[in-house]
């Protein structure tokens, strides 16, 4: 079967590539245009129909946690193995994610509206208790911090990312916060 546009209907084997697509896609708009953009932006950046997205992702949530598992599964991978340097390595991708995907701070808003099981922050908040004593043993940070001050600060630079006055300035003004926290 071939569709308007030339292509042909692979069906339920296009199933894996298609997902992988939408996903591309969301983090490349959200991250653009915001959590918000409609959906029908993201479909068609992927090059799938809409009935195509919602078969994988039903809502817009669902959508946005896929992206965010995969953000998850970077921040897992950067505390492996928990040595003295899992911490600085966690921060370091903490913070790149905070300036690629600002559009994922409001889906962590609406999920702790909408879904009250949901368990992003003590995800991420077991990640930073699992790196931050062999970043201590190692003299990398002081010992009284503690990792809710890791996830407070992360959350500084976040607000740091949404309220730079211009896109050009995020750089430098997460720099410029970062070297006042006491993070490495």
């Amino acid at each position: 079967m071939t569709t308007g546009a030339g292509r042909v209907n692979r069906g339920p084997a296009a199933a894996s590539d298609n997902r992988q697509a939408i996903l591309r896609a969301a983090r490349a708009v959200m991250a653009e245009r915001g959590y918000r953009v409609p959906l029908s932006a993201i479909a068609r950046e992927a090059g799938v129909g809409q009935g195509v997205l919602y078969r994988h992702f039903p809502t817009r949530l669902d959508l946005a946690f896929a992206v965010f598992e995969e953000n998850v599964a970077e921040l897992e991978a950067a505390v492996a193995p928990a040595d003295g340097e899992a911490l600085g390595r966690l921060w370091d991708r903490l913070v790149q994610q905070a300036m690629e995907t600002t559009a994922f701070v409001e889906m962590v808003v609406d999920a702790r509206r909408n879904l009250p099981e949901y368990d992003g922050g003590d995800r991420l908040l077991a990640l930073v208790e699992r790196a931050l004593p062999a970043a201590q043993q190692a003299g990398r940070v002081e010992h009284s911090l503690t990792a809710s001050d890791v996830v407070l600060a992360w959350r500084m630079v976040f607000g740091v990312v949404v309220t730079a006055p211009d896109p050009d300035s995020v750089r430098a003004a997460v720099q410029r916060a970062r070297s006042l926290l006491p993070l490495p």
